[in-house]
């Protein structure tokens, strides 16, 4: 091997591996401090409340949304994030609230809870980044029982143009630095394609970064 491909060969290594420290170590805290800003907060403050029964919040992260369930109309919360260093953050909030919280891992493709045995599904700024979109969604109309309902609330494309342009531009280093954040998934067509029928939608740019501004929300039954 020459010279120059064992000096590749050798920058590659160091970068994977500041990129798995960064990760590890950086990005959680990153995510919990942005995902935490007042304008996201007022968005998961008007829907989680919503949230009824048995309820799985998919992509539970450091917890954020904890505090604004309704303690009176939940009987239980299955929190459910691939990320360990996120799940020990929401370990701390959990101990604040006058509910069962029982975390759960992502093993692959399947959510592992029974079919129909969740009355509720929440998903906060968490369809961006979830690699196999449809495939998750599918499951998660899987575990809803029939009349249960999935709450949302996603940022995503932008109905402008010049944002789009800017959205697609970006993407793939935001990908990279966000940890597999997309700023351009078409949040509404998405969850149709996974299986649910859209009940209520509102959309609208909240104060902030515009190409990461744009939020959806509302609630989908499954088809």
């Amino acid at each position: 091997m020459s010279n120059r491909a064992n000096v590749a060969d050798t920058c590659g290594k160091r970068h994977e591996e500041s990129m798995g420290l960064y990760s590890r170590y950086i990005l959680p805290k990153v995510v919990h401090f942005t995902c935490g800003l007042k304008p996201s907060m007022r968005q998961r403050e008007k829907v989680v409340p919503g949230a009824r029964g048995r309820v799985l919040e998919v992509g539970i992260g450091s917890g954020l949304n904890l505090q604004f369930y309704d303690s009176t109309k939940v009987s239980k919360v299955w929190g459910l994030d691939p990320a360990p260093e996120m799940t020990r953050m929401a370990e701390r909030a959990a101990r604040s609230v006058p509910f069962a919280v029982e975390f759960i891992g992502l093993p692959g493709d399947e959510i592992p809870l029974e079919d129909s045995s969740i009355d509720t599904v929440l998903v906060t700024y968490t369809l961006c980044t979830i690699p196999d979109t449809i495939p998750a969604l599918r499951q998660m109309r899987r575990v809803l029982r029939p009349g249960g309902e999935l709450i949302f609330c996603e940022h995503g494309a932008a109905p402008d143009a010049s944002v789009r342009r800017w959205q697609d531009r970006l993407n793939p280093l935001w990908k990279r630095l966000g940890g597999g954040c997309n700023l351009n998934r078409p949040i509404p067509a998405l969850i149709e394609e996974g299986g649910f029928r859209i009940k209520s939608l509102d959309s609208m740019y909240i104060p902030g970064w515009r190409p990461a501004s744009f939020n959806y929300w509302g609630t989908a039954v499954p088809r």
